[in-house]
């Protein structure tokens, strides 16, 4: 008798998508949070599979802090284009200008933190009940400690003692009225399996990833980039330098990496050989030691 073997790839693309439709048969509103990022465009992807050949059944949304990569913007625009999706976006400016936030001073400032509230009133303003992330349990120790299915209370904080057993891959989506749950598809998977994969399925990803020129500041172990937003200390030279990005988040947090990788099949070669986590270069991550874990408890992601 013969056997059939799938490969690791197809495993983490069946379960990722599994998850995708158990989503869609739970919840009665489910959005995706696009962020532009490796792993949302990766999220979207597989739910473009998993509903094919449907369109993807529910929305995207976006939350805008206005200091966004230009060229994450544009490849959101485009995308939502050729999809012919739903988007939704949440300002974090429009927060600010109507005080429900306070605009950070100094020069480490940012609007990552800022994002919380916006995402929360994003999701109660569009009554939404499950919102689909790129979370993966190897970037970060506060996301290690996800399961596929998150709930969150009435205020979209996260508490690990109303968390749901998911034996044997079952998963309990009801929720009380103002509840909601977040969904991670991709949680099993690993930085270099998004790579393996984006590369096998030759899906378009921003240019931001592969190295390219760009004035940037030492600052925090990690290059950052010149920016308007960005405020210089008299110390601090802004220099021209070959770089690529791990992970992209605000202009003004996102550190890059020196590179020559302009491929995916280098990345792929240089992500192999590296031993520290791609948040490593996020500046909003080393404000503390439980930085995402207490933003996570907030309900940022």
């Amino acid at each position: 008798m013969s056997k059939y073997y799938l490969n690791y790839l197809d495993e983490l693309e069946s379960e990722a998508i599994f998850v995708l439709r158990e989503v869609w048969a739970q919840f009665e509103n489910p959005v995706i949070l696009f962020s532009g990022g490796k792993d949302s465009i990766l999220v979207t992807h597989l739910a473009k599979k998993a509903f094919y050949p449907a369109k993807i059944p529910f929305p995207l949304m976006h939350v805008d802090t206005g200091h966004n990569f230009p060229e994450t913007i544009q490849f959101r625009d485009d995308i939502i284009k050729e999809l012919g999706a739903q988007l939704i976006v949440g300002s974090v400016q429009e927060s600010i200008d109507e005080g429900r936030v306070a605009e950070e001073k100094g020069k480490n400032a940012t609007r990552n933190a800022l994002q919380i509230t916006t995402l929360l009133d994003a999701i109660e303003a569009n009554k939404i009940d499950c919102a689909i992330g790129g979370g993966r349990r190897d970037e970060e120790k506060a996301r290690a400690k996800e399961r596929f299915f998150s709930h969150r209370d009435d205020f979209g904080q996260w508490d690990p003692k109303n968390q749901r057993p998911e034996l044997w891959n079952i998963f309990n989506g009801k929720h009380f009225e103002g509840e909601h749950f977040r969904a991670f598809p991709i949680s099993n998977w690993t930085e270099m399996d998004v790579w393996n994969y984006i590369k096998r399925e030759n899906i378009a990803i921003p240019s931001l990833y592969f190295a390219h020129e760009r004035e940037v500041v030492w600052r925090q172990d990690s290059w950052i980039p010149n920016s308007e937003f960005l405020v210089l200390e008299d110390h601090e030279e802004v220099v021209t330098k070959k770089i690529r990005f791990r992970t992209l988040g605000d202009i003004t947090i996102t550190g890059g990496v020196e590179s020559d990788a302009d491929t995916l099949e280098k990345i792929a070669a240089e992500v192999a050989g590296m031993r520290n986590t791609e948040r490593g270069n996020r500046s909003d991550d080393k404000r503390s030691e439980s930085a995402m874990e207490d933003r996570k408890r907030q309900g940022y992601f």
